[in-house]
């Protein structure tokens, strides 16, 4: 398989930031950041701050080089779901993206395969494009059963799905003993498993072999490049290191230099 001749880099915020420190963020970030057909840049931000990325980033990189989205959103259209967010009020602030299936939803929410799907839906519905995620635990790789569950998960998504939608959704590759741990899958582990999701994704319909797959996990400045460089790896879903302007930038630019490497 070609690669892809793009990368793509996605901030997760996670539950992280201030107004002030946004603003100081976002900045640094922008002023680091070039529209390039190369490389798109996104920040996915708290539900609070999706105004504030608006404002800042639309006002402030009128070339679009910095995207911004969400972590998660609803499941359901609206209605009596208090607390919940609904894909097309995210939608309203201008986002590009939407987090669905993060394994920190999963686990702390209880949200299963179905639930991503159903999620999955409601953002491609909203015009967002959903970044699902899959991943495995320590104990399932230990077991050998990697493929077994990222599959499983990759697949409740892509049944609920047309071709036509398959086409327009990312997958990040986050194994969960490697998110926030300082762990990262080597290199080797991380493309085995690009390339198994990219198998799947082809299975589905061959246009959507050109879906982008992120690789999530302690991704920062040292290993970013080789990460990238990796044949199946078309970007990276990136938590901590996108909370400093300078790692995240560092990221990126280990991702721009990836392409047609």
């Amino acid at each position: 398989m070609a690669r892809l001749n793009s990368r793509l880099v996605v901030g997760n915020w996670k539950m992280h930031g201030r107004l002030s420190d946004n603003a100081a963020l976002l900045a640094a970030v922008t002023a680091g950041t070039v529209a390039d057909p190369a490389l798109r840049v996104g920040v996915c931000v708290p539900y609070p701050y999706l105004a504030q990325a608006q404002s800042l980033l639309g006002a402030s990189s009128g070339s679009g080089a910095v995207q911004w989205g969400s972590q998660d959103v609803s499941a359901h259209l609206q209605g009596a779901f208090t607390g919940e967010v609904a894909a097309a009020m995210v939608a309203e602030f201008g986002a590009t993206f939407a987090v669905v299936g993060h394994s920190e939803r999963r686990a702390y929410h209880g949200e299963d395969d179905a639930l991503v799907a159903a999620k999955t839906l409601r953002a491609l519905d909203a015009g967002l494009t959903p970044i699902v995620c899959v991943g495995e635990s320590d104990a399932a790789r230990q077991a050998g059963h990697t493929e077994s569950v990222v599959g499983t998960q990759l697949k409740a998504v892509l049944d609920a799905l047309s071709d036509e939608q398959a086409v327009r959704i990312v997958v990040a590759y986050e194994p969960i003993w490697a998110i926030g741990t300082g762990k990262s899958a080597t290199v080797e582990q991380a493309q085995q498993v690009h390339a198994f999701l990219r198998s799947v994704l082809s299975a589905k319909t061959p246009a959507a072999a050109d879906v982008a797959l992120l690789y999530g996990g302690s991704v920062n400045a040292g290993n970013a490049a080789a990460l990238f460089g990796a044949a199946d790896i078309d970007g990276g879903l990136i938590g901590g290191a996108s909370l400093k302007a300078a790692d995240f930038l560092a990221v990126c630019a280990a991702a721009r230099a990836s392409v047609n490497c």
